[in-house]
């Protein structure tokens, strides 16, 4: 059966709309009088005070357009051009920001490590940051994990933990790119605090744009004076939204009676529930564990090929077969139905 257009329902959480919540609020925001600009607003003050009560501590956040905006600029706040920044070698900041920490932090080097389901091992950056002792090279000073990772995995609580020791053992401080922590903080069922800053973690770039929102992602930093003139280094990257209370209205529902997690609990148990109707009609596996809303399984070359001439749209992640299937807050059983359907159809020669 052919299909007029592409169906891009698993082909990222980017490719959802917007969860009508937010959109309720943002629509709210418009039909309200004028209002002040650059943040100096009601809808951002109450999206900062959200924030410290989500995460229970007197933190600063800042609102940016992406999570490309959000790494690049934590990292540039954290260091300085003869900086290394180690992590993993499937990160997003090393393979799809096209060399915005780089950029932005004016010469500072990632410090690429592998590790298994898209984890550091903590070996190989002992390896690393052995190796860059002395002046001639990068100085490590951040360590920079994806929660939850590029692969769909999750760092446990004691796994995060550990980052952050190694870290401070070695004066370093703690990054996590949280483009999906509402995925992560969903599987793993805890207060946010005890995922982030009780771990020991310094800045959380915290993702709205693939839990619900059209745009603007959250920079958190949970200790205050790493925050100093963060607001200049936002501004001067093109960051500062003069209309911010567009963007911080939606997040505002999104942080309002855990909507940011009934989105991720939803995408997490669509894909889920994906990935046990491909194994048992289409005898597909997963190839790294389910934790969140990413499965990635093996396709062959014209299995892929015949389901995109179905119309889907989806990743090929890695070579030389493992795609990816991303669910969103908007994932419907129907649809996950139609795909097993046409995945089984497209088995046949």
């Amino acid at each position: 059966m052919e299909h007029r257009g592409a169906r891009h329902d698993f082909a990222s959480d980017n490719t959802a709309g917007i969860c009508p919540e937010a959109l309720r609020f943002l629509q709210e925001a418009n039909a309200a009088a004028a209002a002040s600009s650059y943040g100096d607003d009601v809808c951002t003050a109450e999206l900062r005070r959200r924030v410290r009560e989500i995460f229970e501590t007197d933190c600063e956040a800042y609102l940016v357009f992406n999570g490309t905006a959000a790494n690049a600029l934590a990292l540039a706040q954290l260091c300085r051009p003869f900086h290394g920044i180690v992590c993993h070698e499937l990160a997003h900041i090393q393979t799809d920001e096209c060399g915005a920490p780089e950029f932005f932090t004016n010469g500072s080097k990632l410090l690429t490590i592998g590790g298994a389901n898209g984890k550091i091992d903590l070996a190989e950056a002992q390896a690393v940051v052995a190796r860059h002792r002395d002046l001639h090279s990068h100085k490590p000073r951040v360590i920079s994990l994806t929660q939850s990772t590029e692969m769909g995995t999750v760092y446990s609580r004691d796994e995060v933990a550990a980052v952050a020791d190694f870290a401070r053992s070695h004066g370093m401080l703690v990054h996590m790119d949280g483009a999906r922590f509402a995925n992560a903080a969903a599987f793993l069922d805890g207060a946010p605090k005890e995922l982030t800053w009780q771990l020991g973690v310094d800045v959380l770039c915290f993702g709205g744009t693939k839990n619900g929102l059209a745009s603007g992602d959250l920079v958190v930093f949970f200790r205050k004076e790493l925050a100093t003139e963060f607001e200049y280094l936002a501004k001067q990257a093109g960051q500062l939204a003069s209309k911010m209370r567009f963007l911080s209205a939606p997040w505002c529902a999104l942080l309002r009676d855990d909507l940011w997690l009934r989105n991720a609990r939803h995408a997490n148990a669509a894909a889920r529930r994906l990935a046990d109707q491909l194994r048992r009609q289409a005898k597909l596996a997963e190839a790294f564990p389910m934790q969140s809303n990413a499965l990635f399984v093996r396709l062959s070359h014209q299995w892929a090929a015949n389901l995109q001439k179905r119309g889907w749209s989806f990743l090929k992640f890695l070579e030389p077969d493992i795609h990816r299937l991303m669910c969103s807050w908007s994932t419907t059983d129907e649809r996950i139905d139609e795909f097993v359907t046409d995945a089984v159809a497209a088995l046949a020669p």
